[in-house]
């Protein structure tokens, strides 16, 4: 009856305003009428109560959707809402501290700074001297929100009972997410966490900041934090910024949350959003937040991507499997003409009027065709609509001519190698130009070749690739006689330097012996010797022709002593090609940041192979938790103590999880494909003193030529060796093998190799003063030109990444890294003479000079300038 009452009373209301408003407006004009409507509107809502001041707050931010006058008017509930008296704010931080304010704060003004829906902002001091913003909850906010969302609701049930054309709508879910989100604003606690942690995520960016929450003084009802003096958002235009630069930054802070960190403030209108008078950005008021998945922001890239190439049917599907919740028969019956009517509006948008981009139109469109095919947008990406709706209002506020598009394919499309047409042409030009060989042989290639490493390499494609005709040293010469600085190594078998004289001597007279395979020969043999003697742990080896050889050796090993089928491994760990080293590596993870879930690297995986593998979070210490948990489950557990990805070990992590194989009896396998003898004689392992039970190796232990090595413990290694009883072999042992492992050419090159490094250990020394030397320069170059950069740099592996973002987790740097900016970089380099693998971590070898470093420096340099000139970063 209550509930019947306030119904009718809000009817009433509702008409009462109505009435005023069409006599107040008679003999007004249009602008007049729309200024009158506006301030009847703003006062409607603020005796309506928080729920409806929060839609008057949202409407504020389109001028686009209602008129600019009404707008302004509405403005005013953002930050000029009514506020509490002195007596109640008294009242309130007395009952939340149980103590005298004074006890709390030497100084508190009780005139608010702010006053919103939901509470108001009074600033205050510490007795530390520190000024703070202290942020109260209003007086009987919570039952206000309930009165209000129970009338609402009552609206939505009839209007869901009786009126079918809106019941695919499923506004009560809706409402009832709302209710989560409303009520959330309303607690301080989760506020503070929610700040808290976006804090964590900015704190190094550029110009996006955060206030620092006082979390021992915060409260359900009560948020402290550090008080920063800034222009509010309404007062935009005094700030001494381009209002075009202002806006560029604030879409990229706000993108940033969204698809890098997955944790967005969800409701960026002018009353949450300061700033300096420089231009920094000041976020506060994270009572409502956005929230992805990694599986959600893959499908945003996903779905935006297709949309990039014009590839309309695939972004129909991307959508409809990401986004689209209640799929009825009726939608995949007629999906042929429900995908004509997706794709006639991502052509209206991405075609026709892509230049002046408008997401809230995009999806309002999208609305329509889901309505007729009786679907709806899932719930989360409501919230995420609810975002661009404030979010874009605000941009063209502070810039109505701002390319909303543009801007966001650094975020939307972040797996695309994307260059905008002015950059594209002139790299088409100059490759042209100085490359028309590689150009010729890369269409040629086209016709019989699939090049998956170089040419046609997984996720991004070289657009520009060389063709190389000699390498000597540090230099690559390609066909058409370009001569480059070589960054790459091979992707690491080249410490020497290409055609180095103790590796092709040795393999000319191998040549002339002939080679050798699937037959003894002595170079195999010390080869073997040389290796095991190189770590301390090891017993015997066995040779083979590859990394991921090896890693798939190793694998049958440890499941042939444990007779376990599981295996666990690290998030982003790439231990070659087979399924099972490819599960939760390179672009595609999934599940929670601190306990991944596994899932495929590449399509045609066997499923039950990621099913049967445990994700751990290298340097993760609680991941290591699930390990014991699982621990009678798995055969072994695999990783690399320094991945390439990241170029750097985490001893504490590596020690933990040493104990824990030993403790538990699983075999630990460390994958030093790249690190092995590169970092250190022999590797990573005999720097930090931690020994694994195996060893997998490749690259340099080959010279050059494809090889692979397991080395390690003897009652493992010899799981693969004969008893000369068949029948025990067949029920205990483990069978490996390949023709040519462990070939004359490929061990002589090895054994050549790896005795060179022996007799010239200062080589490591030199290279890893040279990688420090390096990264040191190229991140004053970076902050000269003030790029958000990151460089990981360890004895001559260096991983670089357009970050502003000190990161520990591999998931975390691949989503904070610029793809667009990464690629690119490598075809600015090769302007100035410098190869750089496109995407892939870099390596110096021993033939590199400090007049090469000093080259490569000036081409990062060069490359920068030019790149900031065209418009790759925000600065």
């Amino acid at each position: 009856m209550l509930i019947a009452l306030r119904f009718l009373f809000l009817v009433l209301y509702s008409i009462f305003y109505w009435l005023k408003y069409i006599f107040a407006s008679m003999n007004k004009s249009k602008k007049e009428q729309n200024i009158l409507r506006g301030q009847y509107i703003y006062q409607y809502l603020l005796k309506s109560g928080p729920v409806y001041i929060k839609m008057g707050q949202v409407l504020a931010t389109r001028p686009d959707i209602i008129p600019s006058e009404i707008a302004s008017e509405l403005r005013k509930l953002q930050d000029d809402v009514p506020h509490m008296d002195e007596n109640d704010t008294r009242r309130i931080l007395k009952q939340e501290y149980s103590q005298p304010i004074e006890d709390i704060f030497s100084e508190f003004s009780f005139k608010p700074v702010a006053s919103a829906s939901i509470a108001q902002v009074h600033a205050a001091v510490l007795h530390t001297g520190q000024k703070v913003a202290v942020k109260v909850v209003k007086k009987n906010i919570r039952k206000q929100l309930e009165k209000n969302l129970k009338i609402i609701q009552v609206l939505v049930s009839t209007a869901h009972s009786l009126i079918p054309s809106i019941k695919h709508l499923n506004l009560p879910v809706r409402l009832q997410e709302l209710k989560i989100l409303l009520v959330a604003q309303a607690d301080m606690t989760q506020e503070a966490q929610k700040q808290s942690a976006i804090y964590t995520n900015l704190k190094s960016h550029p110009y996006a900041y955060v206030p620092t929450v006082i979390k021992e003084l915060c409260t359900s009802n009560i948020l402290v934090m550090e008080f920063v003096e800034a222009i509010p958002g309404k007062n935009v235009r005094q700030v001494d910024m381009p209002p075009s630069k202002l806006a560029r930054r604030l879409q990229h802070s706000i993108y940033t949350m969204l698809y890098l960190d997955g944790l967005c403030h969800g409701d960026p209108h002018p009353g949450n959003i300061f700033f300096t008078k420089d231009g920094k950005i000041i976020i506060v008021d994270f009572g409502i937040t956005v929230e992805l998945s990694e599986d959600e922001k893959w499908g945003l890239s996903s779905f935006y991507f297709a949309c990039t190439r014009r590839e309309w049917d695939i972004a129909v599907e991307r959508f409809t499997k990401h986004f689209v919740t209640n799929k009825t028969n009726k939608l995949f019956d007629n999906w042929v003409e429900y995908q004509k009517d997706l794709e006639l509006i991502l052509l209206k948008h991405f075609d026709e009027s892509n230049n002046r981009w408008s997401t809230v139109s995009f999806f309002r469109d999208f609305v329509v065709v889901l309505k007729k095919y009786g679907a709806q947008y899932t719930t989360n990406f409501t919230k995420v609509e609810l975002l661009f709706l404030t979010c874009e209002g605000f941009l063209t506020q502070i810039d109505p001519d701002i390319d909303l598009w543009e801007n966001a394919r650094q975020f939307n499309d972040r797996y695309s190698p994307y260059m905008n047409q002015g950059v594209k042409k002139t790299f088409d030009e100059y490759f042209f130009q100085t490359s028309p060989s590689s150009l010729e042989l890369r269409d040629r290639a086209k016709n019989s070749l699939v090049a998956p490493t170089h040419l046609d390499r997984y996720f991004f494609p070289s657009t520009y690739p060389i063709f190389v005709k000699k390498a000597v040293g540090s230099k690559i010469e390609d066909v058409d006689g370009n001569v480059y600085i070589d960054l790459s190594c091979g992707y690491g078998p080249h410490i020497l330097g290409y055609g180095h004289p103790a590796i092709t001597t040795a393999l000319g007279e191998a040549v002339v012996m002939g080679g050798v395979n699937a037959l003894g020969h002595l170079s195999e043999v010390q080869l073997a010797e040389t290796i095991v003697e190189a770590f301390p742990g090891a017993e015997k080896a066995i040779l083979s022709n590859s990394g991921s050889e090896a890693i798939l050796q190793a694998i049958r090993l440890c499941r042939a002593y444990r007779q376990r089928d599981r295996i666990a491994k690290c998030e982003g760990h790439y231990h070659g090609f087979s399924d099972q080293g490819m599960v939760s590596s390179w672009f595609r993870v999934t599940g929670s940041k601190d306990f991944p879930d596994p899932i495929s690297g590449t399509r045609g995986t066997h499923t039950s192979i990621v099913q049967n593998t445990l994700i751990l979070q290298y340097g993760h210490l609680p991941s290591l938790a699930r390990l014991r948990e699982q621990a009678n489950e798995l055969a072994c557990v695999v990783c690399e103590p320094m991945p390439s990805a990241t170029a750097e070990w985490d001893r504490p992590f590596l020690t933990a999880l040493r104990e824990l194989c030993t403790d538990l009896d699983i075999p630990l396998i460390f994958d030093e494909v790249v690190s092995g003898f590169r970092v250190a004689y022999g590797g990573i392992q005999n720097l930090i003193d931690i020994t694994p039970d195996l060893t997998c190796l490749g690259k340099i232990i080959g010279g050059g030529l494809p090889c692979g090595c397991v080395v390690g413990k003897h009652e493992l290694i010899d799981i693969a060796k004969s008893s000369e009883d068949p029948f025990y072999d067949y029920e205990h042992k483990a069978f490996v093998g390949g023709t040519l492992s462990g070939n004359s050419l490929t061990c002589t090159a090895g054994l050549s190799v790896l005795t060179y490094l022996k007799e010239h250990p200062d080589i490591y020394i030199t290279l890893q003063k040279q990688t420090d030397w390096l990264a040191q320069q190229f991140c004053q170059i970076a902050h000269n030109h003030a790029i958000p950069f990151q460089i990981k740099a360890n004895r001559s592996i260096f991983s670089l990444t357009f970050s502003y973002k000190k990161v520990k987790l591999y998931r975390e740097k691949w989503a904070g890294s610029n793809f667009k900016a990464s690629i690119a970089l490598a075809y600015y380099m090769r302007k100035y003479g410098v190869y750089m693998p496109e995407l892939h971590f870099c390596m110096l070898n021993a033939s590199h000079t400090q007049q090469d470093l000093e080259t490569i420096c000036q081409a990062f340099d060069n490359s920068l300038k030019e790149m900031v000139q065209d418009g790759f970063f925000v600065s």
